[in-house]
């Protein structure tokens, strides 16, 4: 086991700094992005669920970099509405048209000099309960593939879970696959 920390640690503390460069912003120092997601009715993202339900998630990203034990990141505040149309599956989805904020990380676990695979994770509210999450706690899961058109434009895309982590009875979660833009400054 010590081997493995030692490892581990040696790792973590060898890789270079990515200081100059974070592969969402290059060398900018904010970032705005729109993200439009559609809902699914399932726990999680993998495998993928194969039901559609008329859920959706919108949401404004402000980003800055930084990084995670040197790895390139970002940190977000995310401010965002869920809307809900009609029943399926068992759902009423009105019900769920609910704004929510939300503070998130994401880590780039790999980059190029155009694209990045991230991972994130978040914490946030949203302003009411109801019996599909029980909480107003969010807690959010997220896995990202983007693309930097330009030094300013960028495309994302995305899988992003939100739960209350058993901290209420009630648990089904929200589950998005979306698509962003960003925008570096």
């Amino acid at each position: 086991m010590k081997k493995i920390t030692l490892f581990l640690c040696l790792l973590f503390f060898t890789m270079p700094v990515y200081a100059v460069d974070n592969p969402f912003m290059g060398n900018n120092k904010n970032q705005i992005a729109i993200n439009i997601g559609q809902g699914v009715n399932s726990g999680f993202l993998i495998p993928p669920p194969t039901q559609l339900v008329p859920f959706y998630l919108t949401h404004i990203q402000y980003s800055q970099p930084t990084t995670f034990f040197k790895i390139p990141a970002r940190q977000s505040i995310n401010i965002g509405q869920t809307l809900g149309f009609g029943q399926k599956y068992g759902w009423d989805w009105d019900k769920y048209t609910i704004p929510m904020i939300f503070l998130s990380e994401d880590i780039a676990v790999a980059h190029g000099e155009k694209w990045y695979f991230s991972t994130g994770i978040g914490v946030g509210l949203q302003a009411q309960q109801n019996e599909r999450l029980g909480a107003k706690l969010l807690l959010q899961f997220k896995l990202i593939g983007g693309y930097k058109i330009n030094d300013n434009w960028g495309l994302e895309i995305f899988m992003q879970h939100f739960s209350n982590a058993n901290t209420a009875r009630a648990n089904y979660s929200y589950a998005f696959y979306g698509l962003g833009v960003t925008y570096s400054f």
